[in-house]
């Protein structure tokens, strides 16, 4: 990359921009360049095959069994045409027939998935032929309570999940706010969550524990509740992905749930965290299409860049994401949530303030971090289809880089250092690096 010549991604596509005259050259940072799986459906039937801490995928079921597959919504990345199929194979091999096999969306609290978004997560085939259904975390009826975690956590799943012979889960691992990382567990216990899990897993008390941080696993109080909770749901096995910054197929691993996710963990921190010497006045992070459809999910850029285990930017400092969020705030009761205490807030203490002491419902949880950001830095969003959406989030809205650049240069001055991260959902810049393993 020249000098004075940065690129990020937008939507499908990218924007290129420049720094005001003056200003230094910025650092950028990414992730590791990892290659690419070779033969990513090879590698999958082979784990399959040959899992982490299990028997053979084809030998956990039989004739009769009720199977329950767990999969991510389409706003996680996760490449499940690829992994679904051999797995429905190797359970029609075993015996199981169709009609015993559930695939799960694990939809959270975002609204519901059309069809047209199961067609393009499992290919036309499966979605059609299968019974494909979004989780539900507000119908009593669709619910089952397991009690409580070791912490407290009250562990309501999806009925089809927990009454299954066999539940299986897939899933992207990779940096996540609260998990540390995501993937293993968190698609049972959040996406196939009952509305009072999300909501106590997402709570003021949970966030504010110095362990809830984006890549610590160790001492993580969320990661210890989903655990418990997929465990109490019966969760198997797992077969999950590490992505690079294109959405390539780096690792995989399948089997026992705990044995896996630790061992992608370890492979997805050699690809995603990335050291820098210092914290920087300006961050400009991208996004990138899926995450950048809507407020909700574009604004975890900013959560991730603060909240990386020693806040990237700098009290005081800029935070810049270009993102279109054409469906503006997002269209589930999660993002309705989030919307309606930001603009109902004065600014964005009062939204924390309040949320410490009122508590609020699931979904709000967004609004609390992002609140704990904005006390802290200003958060410039370029492009948004929204403007005044933005604006009610107590964000800046910008209509192109350039205008966010003349924010910046009316603001810091030519010695102020600006880091650029070209995929900031995918690299974890960690200030003096990270022994942790």
């Amino acid at each position: 990359m020249s000098r004075g010549e940065y690129t990020v991604p937008f939507g499908k596509g990218e924007l290129s921009f420049d720094l005001p005259p003056g200003f230094n050259e910025a650092t950028v940072v990414e992730s590791a360049t990892v290659p690419p799986l070779p033969d990513v459906s090879a590698s999958i039937q082979s784990a399959l095959d040959s899992p982490i801490g299990s028997q053979p995928f084809r030998e956990l079921a039989r004739r009769g069994d009720r199977v329950c597959m767990v999969i991510t919504d389409m706003t996680r990345p996760c490449p499940d045409h690829l992994l679904v199929p051999p797995m429905l194979e190797a359970l029609q091999q075993s015996g199981v027939a169709r009609e015993d096999i559930t695939i799960l969306v694990g939809v959270g609290m975002h609204r519901p998935s059309t069809q047209e978004e199961k067609v393009i997560k499992l290919g036309a085939d499966v979605a059609e032929e299968y019974d494909v259904r979004d989780s539900d975390p507000l119908d009593a009826e669709k619910l089952v309570d397991l009690g409580l975690t070791s912490n407290g956590v009250p562990a309501v799943v999806s009925k089809a999940a927990r009454e299954a012979d066999l539940l299986i889960a897939t899933g992207v691992v990779e940096p996540h706010l609260y998990a540390g990382y995501s993937g293993g567990r968190k698609a049972v216990a959040i996406g196939a969550g009952g509305e009072r899990t999300i909501e106590v897993t997402h709570s003021p008390q949970m966030l504010d524990q110095p362990g809830t941080r984006l890549g610590m696993i160790e001492g993580n109080p969320f990661h210890r509740a989903v655990s418990e909770i997929a465990n109490k749901a019966g969760l198997r096995f797992i077969l999950n992905v590490v992505l690079d910054d294109i959405g390539r197929v780096v690792s995989l691993g399948a089997g026992e749930p705990e044995l896996t996710f630790r061992q992608l963990v370890r492979s997805a921190r050699s690809c995603y965290e990335a050291p820098i010497s210092h914290r920087f006045d300006v961050v400009i992070g991208g996004v990138g299409h899926p995450k950048d459809v809507n407020l909700y999910q574009a604004s975890r850029v900013a959560t991730n860049l603060f909240f990386a285990p020693t806040p990237v930017v700098k009290d005081g400092g800029t935070i810049i994401m270009p993102a279109p969020c054409q469906e503006g705030v997002g269209q589930g009761l999660g993002e309705k949530r989030f919307l309606e205490i930001m603009e109902q807030s004065r600014d964005a203490t009062q939204v924390v303030e309040a949320a410490r002491k009122e508590g609020y419902p699931a979904g709000g949880q967004r609004a609390f971090v992002l609140g704990k950001v904005l006390e802290a830095c200003e958060v410039v969003v370029v492009g948004c289809e929204h403007p005044a959406l933005v604006e009610g989030l107590k964000m800046i809205p910008a209509q192109d880089m350039d205008e966010a650049m003349r924010f910046v240069e009316r603001k810091h001055d030519a010695g102020a250092d600006v880091l650029v991260v070209p995929h900031a959902l995918h690299t974890l810049p960690v200030v003096g690096g990270s022994d942790r393993q």
